[in-house]
């Protein structure tokens, strides 16, 4: 019987899927590193003026990138109990789960430029900056605690 048709199952299915992205969190570094990402993109997003559909854009992009780490996770870990063993059919399956994500970030990248290649607002933050000096000093600083959320030893 699936977990869903139990009395508050609905509910449970939602502690399931945090749980997922928790242990996604905790063991998948492309995974925070896609997190991380996403945090300096919505720091800088304001600066822009984005229209509801460019924002729409910009959070279906970030959602993407996100699930199919997700589910690029999923699948190894899949593979893995189904065959333990090296398997040329094994690596292949992981392979293109993993160059799904790959093309899928390319894609955000462009819509990345596309959103934000705007030089007269990069030129408004940096004039900005001059007279507001500790912001960017705190974004530099802001990089160590992102460095080690994505590359720091998980347990």
């Amino acid at each position: 019987m699936c977990s869903m048709n139990k009395r508050g199952g609905f509910w449970r299915g939602f502690g399931y899927a945090l749980r997922g992205v928790w242990l996604c969190l905790k063991t998948e570094r492309n995974f925070r590193f896609h997190v991380a990402v996403t945090a300096y993109v919505l720091a800088f997003a304001p600066h822009f003026s984005l229209s509801r559909a460019e924002w729409a854009v910009l959070c279906l992009t970030f959602g993407a990138v996100l699930c199919a780490e997700l589910f690029n996770s999923a699948l190894e870990r899949a593979v893995d109990r189904i065959s333990p063993e090296q398997h040329p059919l094994s690596g292949a399956a992981k392979d293109l789960a993993a160059a799904a994500v790959l093309v899928l970030s390319v894609a955000a990248f462009a819509v990345g430029l596309l959103l934000f290649l705007r030089p007269q607002v990069w030129l408004a933050i940096f004039a900005h900056w001059q007279t507001a000096w500790w912001q960017p000093c705190v974004l530099l600083l802001s990089f160590i605690p992102a460095w080690l959320f994505v590359f720091g030893r998980r347990k």
